[in-house]
């Protein structure tokens, strides 16, 4: 699993760059605000490595939260990396959370490829995506809803009693929110 790059930027174009690390020259697909932010010959992304029957494909972004929401779109049915790289094309990090937490399916419509009928589909599957406290309290918050959820309790009862809990680490989370969940 390739998880980052670091090289020499040799070509920069609005949807891809061209990153050389070790003597291989990489093509690495951005979006549109990674790619704006992309200054200098040395460069850092953070990447998703995606093997599929006819291609290899790395996607690069600039910042977590930007790779955290792409990941977590192509995992929904019908969304596939060319329009979850649209949607972090058209939002930044921040305006997408608030674009599901309002539902908005028309703020949604305006991501080239994406109809009512999808919009509606992805903010639903989103439900109460977990961004918000993610980006409060980083990767801690995700890895603590994947522990408690593999315990077998119910996401709807796992994001309501995590957004409640105070700790910032992993293990204090699940702890703290499995005393929360024995309460109840």
């Amino acid at each position: 699993m390739i998880v980052g790059i670091e090289g020499e930027l040799l070509k920069k174009e609005p949807t891809f760059v061209h990153i050389k690390s070790g003597g291989i020259v990489y093509e690495v697909n951005v979006s549109l605000h990674t790619s704006a932010t992309i200054e200098g010959k040395e460069i850092f992304l953070h990447t998703t490595f995606i093997v599929r029957e006819d291609a290899h494909k790395l996607y690069g972004f600039k910042t977590m939260e930007e790779k955290k929401i792409f990941d977590r779109l192509i995992r929904l049915s019908g969304v596939g990396p060319k329009v979850a790289m649209a949607i972090c094309s058209t939002f930044k990090p921040e305006e997408f959370i608030e674009v599901v937490r309002q539902k908005s399916v028309a703020k949604l419509k305006k991501v080239p490829g994406i109809g009512p009928k999808s919009a509606q589909r992805i903010l639903v599957e989103l439900g109460e995506f977990e961004l918000a406290p993610a980006s409060q309290k980083g990767g801690a918050f995700d890895e603590a809803a994947l522990a408690l959820e593999s315990l077998g309790f119910k996401k709807e009862q796992i994001q309501k009693v995590l957004q409640t809990c105070e700790a910032t680490e992993t293990a204090e989370l699940v702890k703290e929110a499995l005393k929360k969940i024995q309460k109840m």
